[in-house]
């Protein structure tokens, strides 16, 4: 047995004899002279020291080995084709890779239906999305050199990129069950008399503005846990309105009447480095996101 490098025409020539019945009709099919075919089938027979194909009939049949190599040739070529695809798509600006950093305030539906557009354009790039909270999506952002970040805050820097997505809204809220449904008007000291839900700034660093210092204070590790929290009595919390629409609307949670406010905005941004220019996926990915979170987060009356 040769053991060159396998050279893949000798496998499609031996594909398309299988699949046109005879050697003349494959020469047809490839545009090649029906010498050049039977060499190319000897040549792989030799090289890897079987027989392949019967030649004693009029249509060429397989050996039980042929049947055998082929079948994974034919994976070889698929494979091969894929591959010269995906150089293709990178020689058209598709970068290979794009790690975005996310703060988990945000719609991760929008997320999730930004990436799916994405991929149903065809592009190659293999897309690694990481979810961080507060301060923690920033040093990610920078720890593990990512393209993006759709931040709820961040430390502004003459190296970044940021624009402004649509306002997201957050409500103080708390199961009708709870002691602080019931007040008319809610002052701070009283907020501090009970537990606290919140989300862990996952860089640790504890820096939260709209924390209200209770004694007691549950942290989750994000908002879809910290609902649950909310709807089974547990405290009292922040949350994105469009997380709690459905809740609030059919009064599974109310909003708290804090005395000095209930409720409060904040834009996200869409942050990228400016000394690294994005590439065709990042680029598409950020118009997609634009598009997305205004639709998500609009309020529905």
């Amino acid at each position: 047995m040769n053991t060159d490098p396998l050279d893949l025409q000798f496998m499609q020539a031996l594909d398309t004899v299988v699949r046109e019945g005879s050697i003349a009709k494959a020469a047809l099919r490839l545009h090649r002279a029906q010498s050049a075919i039977s060499y190319q089938i000897k040549q792989l027979e030799q090289q890897l020291g079987l027989n392949l194909i019967n030649r004693e009939g009029y249509r060429v049949q397989l050996t039980p080995a042929g049947k055998v190599i082929l079948s994974e040739g034919r994976r070889l070529l698929i494979q091969a084709n894929q591959l010269t695809a995906l150089a293709r798509e990178l020689n058209q600006e598709w970068e290979a890779k794009l790690l975005v950093i996310v703060d988990g305030i945000l719609p991760q539906q929008t997320i999730l239906q930004a990436l799916k557009d994405l991929a149903d354009e065809g592009a190659p790039t293999r897309v690694q999305v990481k979810v961080e909270f507060l301060s923690g999506v920033q040093h990610r952002f920078e720890s593990d050199k990512a393209d993006l970040m759709i931040v709820k805050d961040y430390t502004p820097h003459p190296h970044l990129h940021a624009e402004t997505l649509s306002d997201i809204e957050c409500i103080l809220c708390v199961a009708p069950m709870h002691a602080l449904a019931a007040m008319k008007k809610v002052s701070l000291a009283q907020l501090q008399e009970h537990t606290e839900i919140s989300v862990q700034d996952s860089s640790q660093s504890g820096n939260d503005e709209h924390v209200f210092g209770s004694e007691r204070v549950f942290y989750l590790d994000g908002f879809f846990a910290k609902k649950e929290a909310l709807l089974m009595g547990l405290g009292y919390g922040w949350m994105p309105e469009f997380l709690v629409r459905d809740e609030l609307k059919k009064r599974r949670l109310v909003e708290v009447k804090f005395e000095e406010n209930s409720r409060y905005r904040f834009t996200p941004r869409l942050v990228h480095h400016r000394d690294q220019s994005l590439g065709r996926a990042g680029r598409r990915l950020a118009e997609l996101l634009r598009a997305e979170v205004a639709v998500t987060t609009k309020t529905k009356k």
